[in-house]
């Protein structure tokens, strides 16, 4: 592979102000800092249906996933950021990889183009004293099933409406550069897998 590392990082929450799409830029920081080439991404900006096998077969993959998977595609890596729901997955992230699995046309079934041997490092923040911890294991299960290798590394920031300054840095000085050092940790595997 020539040129750097490219990684994809985006949040599981299209929420305005979300503490998790900043924890992500964060996270982004620490991989552009390792040389990687970072593209933040926005989910708003990709609107899916939720999925719906009939209106696949009807319509085929709607513009915004064929756009998404393109994303997807041209990456090594992934870093997520996920906000917990009922202690699991967001239904926005979880609809999103849905669709993202399906094949194109001319692919062969279940052929998970977009995930099979990419790299992704995952993490959360909430006002919870668990961070989103539960939801990361839900999160780290479906990507690993689906042909992504997750890194060891991740974080779950717990306190999420004081962690944060108006600048949407952390705070606390070594907890910035824990989620920056993942974000490290990300690009060099990454680069390390695709070399």
């Amino acid at each position: 592979m020539t040129g750097s590392t490219k990684i994809l990082a985006f949040a599981g929450s299209t929420r305005k102000g979300s503490f998790n799409q900043q924890l992500v830029k964060i996270a982004a920081a620490g991989a552009e800092k390792a040389g990687a080439e970072v593209t933040v991404i926005d989910f708003k900006d990709y609107p899916m249906p939720l999925y719906n096998q009939d209106l696949e077969a009807e319509q085929g993959l709607p513009a915004s996933v064929l756009a998404f998977k393109d994303l997807l595609k041209s990456h090594q890596g992934f870093l997520i950021a996920c906000p917990e729901y009922n202690s699991s997955i967001t239904p926005l992230l979880k609809n999103a990889i849905d669709w993202a699995s399906r094949s194109e046309p001319g692919e062969p079934p279940l052929a998970l183009t977009c995930f099979k041997g990419k790299v992704a490092a995952i993490m959360a923040t909430s006002p919870g004293g668990l961070g989103g911890l539960r939801g990361l294991v839900h999160v780290r299960s479906i990507l690993e099933n689906i042909g992504v290798i997750v890194i060891p590394e991740q974080k779950a920031l717990p306190g999420s409406y004081q962690a944060f300054n108006d600048q949407g840095q952390l705070s606390d000085e070594k907890q910035q550069d824990g989620v920056m050092a993942i974000g490290q940790r990300l690009a060099e595997v990454a680069t390390k897998l695709n070399a």
